[in-house]
């Protein structure tokens, strides 16, 4: 059986502000949109900004992604993916 390797993307938004941080995450969610439905592709957005961990999040499960979300040493990781 073959395993299938996922494209993983980072999109780096350290140092902006709501809604930037909302609306740059819409922006590569949707520009990746088949591919994180088939599995293909993970997004993972590197954030200070602490409202993101909640605006990303809730928009990206409304859409019907899987997240997760860690606190690192300095940023938080936001991980979105086809919630399987």
């Amino acid at each position: 059986m073959g395993s299938i390797i996922q494209q993983v993307i980072e999109i780096d938004i350290r140092g902006q502000i709501c809604p930037t941080t909302l609306l740059t995450a819409l922006k590569a969610i949707n520009s990746h949109k088949q591919e994180l439905q088939n599995g293909a592709v993970k997004l993972t957005f590197k954030t200070s900004n602490r409202d993101a961990i909640i605006t990303i999040p809730d928009a990206a499960t409304n859409m019907g992604y899987g997240i997760n979300v860690t606190k690192e040493a300095d940023y938080y990781l936001i991980i979105v993916d086809d919630g399987k």
